[in-house]
């Protein structure tokens, strides 16, 4: 670390084992049981606790590692899933308290009502930090009416931040013409364009007008949006002039700010692989106030250690005040999983 500045890892993955053994019996993405049993911090985490030794400063909120409960199984069983994954990372911060103080749990977004239940059981009853969803489910868009009420609970009674995690599978071509994505472009660009595409169907679904208090933290830094401020603003300031529908420019007049001021409300965080300059864009875009830390601990290639010492070390190079460091490090997410 360049200096010696707690840090909160807000987002980073683990599996607990009775997770991935469920995720092998009912997967049937053969590459995706294959990247997840291969990473050993992900699962092993008496292995994962000596790597953070070296890491005196950084404490880190769990989250699950995809795929997701509703991704594996229907609406019965999804639920069992998401508490077998909740469960077990408690167990993980009751057991190693010093480096895990807390968990994001996981709902079964394909049962709405029982994701609701999760929610409500595992912030109330198990002290989870939030919760996570992917930026789809199952490839429906998260401002379907029929997931409303999960964002409404949170936003209104909970209070807690959502973590939202890019989802998109090799499966899905990036050609009409082809069967699958080539090269892993599905995920290392693929994941970028998910988190932004669900980002604007909530501003243009009115999400923040409905939820004012809505907590939102985008993984990879708000995925194309801050690069592509500029743009977004400009061409969806003329929405509609492009459709042959021209109902489209209603929304803008329905919407009670600019679009690119909602999508200033989300959080992004710092997974951009080390870059400061992709991070400096993040800052410039969000604000110091609304950028938190987190490292994607153990996808990196040396298997979990990178992405804390690079992620840190970009902190350090950006040109922040003491002040806006310490909120990026740890000040940010303390103020988000303490709201209610």
């Amino acid at each position: 670390m360049t200096t010696q500045q707690a840090c909160i890892d807000i987002y980073n993955h683990v599996m607990p084992l009775t997770y991935l053994e469920e995720m092998k019996k009912y997967s049937t993405d053969p590459g995706m049981v294959k990247r997840m049993t291969s990473l050993q911090l992900l699962w092993d985490i008496p292995v994962r606790v000596e790597m953070l030794k070296k890491y005196p400063d950084v404490k880190q909120i769990l989250s699950l590692a995809v795929p997701s409960p509703e991704m594996l199984a229907g609406p019965e069983l999804s639920p069992q899933l998401a508490r077998i994954a909740n469960e077990g990372m408690q167990a993980m911060c009751q057991q190693w308290p010093d480096f895990f103080p807390n968990f994001v749990a996981s709902l079964p977004m394909n049962n709405p009502q029982a994701a609701i239940e999760e929610m409500d059981h595992a912030i109330n009853n198990m002290g989870a930090a939030g919760v996570q969803i992917l930026s789809s489910v199952n490839g429906r868009a998260l401002d379907n009416p029929e997931y409303f009420a999960v964002f409404e609970r949170m936003a209104n009674h909970h209070k807690k931040p959502i973590w939202m995690h890019p989802i998109r599978l090799a499966k899905k071509p990036d050609y009409a013409d082809e069967e699958k994505s080539k090269f892993e472009v599905w995920q290392v660009l693929g994941w970028p364009f998910e988190t932004s595409v669900a980002m604007s169907r909530m501003v243009f679904s009115g999400f923040f007008d409905r939820l004012p208090e809505l907590k939102l933290i985008t993984h990879h830094c708000g995925g194309m949006l801050p690069y592509f401020g500029g743009r977004a603003e400009t061409l969806w300031a003329q929405l509609g002039s492009r459709s042959a529908d021209g109902n489209e420019a209603n929304v803008l007049k329905s919407l009670q700010k600019a679009p690119i001021d909602y999508f200033k409300m989300f959080y992004g965080d710092t997974v951009l692989g080390g870059s400061a300059s992709a991070l400096r864009c993040g800052l410039d875009f969000f604000g110091a106030d609304h950028v938190v830390f987190a490292s994607d601990c153990p996808f990196d290639p040396e298997g979990g250690e990178m992405y804390i010492r690079e992620g840190i070390n970009s902190i350090f190079n950006v040109g922040l005040t003491p002040q806006d460091i310490h909120a990026v490090c740890c000040g940010n997410a303390q103020k988000l999983m303490q709201s209610k």
